[in-house]
């Protein structure tokens, strides 16, 4: 079945002539919107609420939609249905995903003004891979009474640059705002919190070439919970370790290793350094999910990677379990505005989240964390990835460790173990890396068979 029953009957009773069009046949993904090819254009759907109801919003795909803007024009505050009311909805259609079909759901419609421009529309058909195309004519009949306006920003707009600089985008940031505190809260952002005192004598410890197993057990048992957390990392089922971890030590030379246990423990200090609330989507649970599966997933890959081409595995791991510490940053510093970013995530299932930030205060959570690292002295390489990860195209310093964290980023989206719409890996990628892409999908499964073990663990450093 290439779309629904469902959607099929909708546009037969309202006399309208489509094509459903494969992937496989036409490469629709390289449509980007309706200003930058030809006149013809993807369109998705979002499905907003309020106290007044629900709302089915049409845009093209490689756009943000404006929340603020679209409840102004409208008089409303809008904000995403929830994923349980998304799936009852997706479920009911017998799709894969809400299709972006007018009338489809007996709801009040607002479409972007750019789809009306539109020469040739390709509607969303719920179904990876397939789309329905209408022309300009049967779009419009499709729409019937639907109201139009201007709410969408190209994400082109948005992109990052590997030219900016990251500093003087932050200064600048800082200098545009002036409500909620916002402009204290940036300047001290770039100067604390202060580097934990247990992180700064690892960091220390990292660069002595000679440190041993002793002086970084020391280091560890002198903070109890981090300790207790190494230990019971060490004692769970995803290493097997025979025979009960009694100690730090035990758990370093037994099961874990030097290298694992000191990132290991430098990325849970951090972790600890910033207060986010707990529960929900976006409390700190949901952060340490993410970052332990994305730390198992990079360790996964570079072991696939053959030896005379493979990054440091503890770097690459350290990279993994920080990759997303700005999301801490924004939910501690910026607590008003880290609400309002959620709130446009969830509006833009489809946009990276560095796009929405840079629209929302000026800098990404990316940037904001890689300053940050560097001024704490963190590896350069651990650096790059965080600043990078979210980028396909950053070939710089490290690049490798950047590629990495994109790379397990994506595969775990895919596999629905993190938020978020996979992006395509190109397979340039891949070969920058020396991996091969089978390879990728058989470490990918080896993470899927010990996603339980991974959750445990994660729980753990939530409490």
């Amino acid at each position: 079945m290439s779309i629904s029953r469902k959607v099929e009957q909708c546009l037969e009773e309202q006399g309208i002539h489509y094509q459903v069009v494969s992937e496989g046949l036409m490469p629709v993904h390289e449509l980007k919107s309706a200003s930058t090819i030809s006149g013809e254009v993807v369109a998705i759907n979002v499905m907003l609420t309020d106290n007044l109801g629900k709302l089915q919003v049409l845009m093209p795909q490689d756009t943000l939609l404006n929340l603020s803007e679209l409840c102004e024009q409208l008089g409303r505050c809008l904000q995403a249905v929830t994923p349980e009311e998304q799936e009852r909805l997706t479920n009911e259609l017998g799709a894969k995903s809400l299709p972006a079909i007018p009338s489809l759901y007996n709801l009040p419609i607002v479409v972007d003004a750019a789809l009306i421009e539109s020469e040739k529309i390709y509607l969303d058909s719920g179904y990876d891979g397939h789309y329905i195309a209408l022309s300009n004519e049967a779009f419009k009949k499709a729409l019937g009474q639907a109201d139009i306006g201007n709410f969408c920003i190209p994400v082109a707009q948005l992109t990052d640059s590997i030219q900016k600089n990251d500093r003087a985008e932050i200064e600048s940031s800082i200098q545009k705002f002036t409500t909620l505190r916002i402009k204290q809260r940036l300047d001290q952002t770039l100067e604390m919190p202060p580097l934990p005192d247990t992180a700064e004598r690892i960091i220390q410890l990292r660069l002595d070439p000679n440190a041993d197993t002793g002086e970084l057990a020391a280091i560890v048992e002198k903070d109890p919970s981090l300790a207790s957390q190494v230990v019971s990392w060490a004692s769970s089922p995803y290493y097997a370790a025979p025979g009960s971890i009694r100690s730090i030590k035990d758990a370093v030379v037994r099961v874990l290793g030097f290298d694992l246990v000191i990132n290991l423990a430098l990325g849970l200090a951090l972790g600890k350094s910033l207060k986010v609330p707990k529960d929900g989507v976006y409390g700190v649970n949901r952060y340490w999910h993410e970052s332990v599966y994305t730390a198992a997933m990079a360790e996964s890959l570079v072991r696939a990677i053959t030896a005379d081409s493979r990054p440091c595995l503890g770097l690459s791991y350290l990279s993994g379990l920080l990759h997303n510490y700005g999301y801490l940053i924004l939910a501690h510093v910026f607590p008003p505005h880290f609400q309002l970013v959620n709130r446009y995530i969830e509006a833009n299932p489809h946009v990276n989240h560095s796009y929405l930030e840079r629209h929302l205060i000026g800098v990404s959570r990316e940037q904001i964390a890689a300053q940050l690292m560097d001024s704490w002295g963190m590896p350069e390489e651990v650096v790059k990835a965080i600043r990078w990860g979210q980028s396909q195209d950053y070939n710089g310093d490290h690049s490798e460790y950047a590629k990495i964290i994109y790379v397990a980023v994506n595969l775990l989206k895919a596999k629905g173990l993190y938020q978020g719409n996979p992006e395509p890996i190109p397979p340039q990628l891949f070969a920058d890396l020396n991996l091969d892409p089978a390879d990728a999908e058989s470490a990918c499964e080896k993470i899927l068979d010990k996603k339980d073990d991974l959750l445990s663990m994660a729980n753990n450093l939530s409490q």
